[in-house]
């Protein structure tokens, strides 16, 4: 069975998806060597959202116990979290729900920002991180391969998409309000990851010309080059900090790289260069400092420095719009009829295992008939060859009787009565999933 462990900005604080979003070590390895039930694990960590996508081996009683159990150990060895501090922060879905919501949050629908595109990418990495992990399996190959689908026939057949707005953008539409002309605004941008292009493209949309970037890393003179950017070194960076309008950070680092002492650095750097005469760092203006990294890259105490404002995921968050409805309908419409097909797969698997049952017994009497009819004389094989014509006749409707059934949910009845019928007992991966989801949640809460 499926099974999903989510904390997200809906259930947790920035600050506890902020640890985890900086594991010691991957969490889904952690997760698949738990126990042997657990046949897989995929683990989709972004700034917004830490979940755990976990395959359960389904006759094994409370799997939803074992799974949730597995997931909280790997988080604390990986991330220092303790599970009593997760509780009340993250859901449990399992089974059919699983499918819906992954889907729903590859389209950007429990996203921040209602539509935002970066998560779709950012689903597709958690797969292939997992692929090269070793950690996924046969079903979550599936579910992660079907919620890429589902996330292009929204994008494709609806609205959402220009309804959203990524994160980036919401940003500077915050910060729009206080700027009178983009294109004299100094910015500098701290970051050269996938972000950051957004970034440069969102700035440059809303008519900014003066970008500089700064990397932690070393990387900002390659990405200068690709975007036409002016680049800023280590021993430059506080005093461009001082200077800029506009500061954006979108680094991965897990420390800050912008501090209230920054400020101060850059801003005493300045003023011990320049001329008697001149001040170089305009004070009478409010500067805007936009953290769009998570872990955070700015140190709160940046919004004591005087003159300065910060803006951060958090704030954002409470900014964002309301869902534009008729879009957001359309979308979530799609994507429960692509979690119940994803669902009707998996329930023509189940029963899978009762057909083969049928069929067996059926040739098996086929078999021991033939065996009687050439005992008898019959040589010729007319007599087996129309026997098997007829077998396969009739095994046709009870076939297409159990797919039909299995996807209205009725795989047990089909189930019940080969039993009452034949005598042929078929352990039902169905009912064993839903006596484990139960028996699991009993035992969570």
């Amino acid at each position: 069975m499926l099974l999903c462990v989510s904390a997200s900005h809906k259930t947790a604080s920035f600050e506890l998806l902020e640890r985890l979003s900086v594991p010691s070590t991957p969490v889904a390895p952690l997760i698949a060597e738990h126990d042997e039930c657990v046949q897989g694990a995929v683990v989709v960590a972004t700034c917004n959202r830490f979940e755990a996508y976990v395959d359960m081996d389904e006759p094994v009683t409370a799997a939803v116990a074992l799974g949730i159990d597995a997931t909280l150990s790997a988080i604390e060895a990986a991330t220092g979290v303790p599970a009593s501090e997760l509780e009340g922060s993250y859901t449990v879905m399992g089974g059919d729900d699983v499918a819906e919501h992954l889907f729903s949050v590859a389209s950007g629908l429990e996203s921040v920002v209602v539509g935002e595109g970066e998560i779709a990418g950012q689903v597709r990495r958690a797969l292939t991180e997992s692929r090269q992990l070793g950690t996924t399996s046969a079903e979550l190959e599936r579910l992660f391969q079907r919620a890429s689908e589902a996330q292009r026939g929204v994008k494709n057949s609806t609205a959402i998409g220009r309804a959203g707005r990524s994160l980036v953008r919401l940003g500077l539409e915050l910060a729009d309000s206080r700027i009178a002309d983009w294109s004299t605004q100094r910015v500098l941008l701290v970051g050269t990851g996938a972000y950051a292009a957004a970034t440069v493209a969102a700035l440059r949309d809303q008519g900014a010309e003066d970008i500089s970037v700064h990397s932690p890393s070393g990387r900002a003179a390659t990405f200068a080059a690709k975007h036409g950017l002016k680049t800023v070194s280590a021993e430059t960076f506080p005093t461009a900090v001082a200077h800029a309008d506009l500061v954006i950070t979108c680094t991965t680092s897990e420390h800050h790289v912008v501090s209230a002492a920054t400020f101060s650095a850059g801003r005493t750097g300045a003023e011990s260069t320049a001329p008697a005469a001149s001040c170089p760092v305009d004070h009478a203006g409010r500067r805007l400092v936009i953290d769009l990294g998570l872990p955070r890259n700015v140190d709160p105490d940046v919004a004591t420095v005087p003159g300065v404002d910060l803006l951060d995921l958090e704030t954002i968050r409470l900014h964002a719009p309301l869902e534009e409805l008729q879009a957001t309908d359309a979308a979530r419409d799609l994507v429960r009829d692509a979690a119940r097909r994803f669902a009707t797969v998996g329930e023509r698997k189940n029963i899978t295992p009762a057909v083969v049952a049928l069929r067996a017994h059926v040739f098996g009497v086929l078999d021991a008939e033939v065996a009687r009819v050439r005992a008898r004389g019959d040589e010729g094989g007319q007599t087996e060859q129309a026997l098997r014509h007829l077998v396969g006749v009739l095994l046709h409707t009870p076939t297409t009787r159990a797919h039909e059934l299995a996807e209205t949910g009725r795989a047990d009845e089909y189930i019940d009565a080969l039993s009452a019928l034949f005598g042929i007992e078929v352990a039902d991966p169905a009912a064993s999933r839903d006596a484990g989801h139960r028996d699991g949640i009993a035992d969570a809460g």
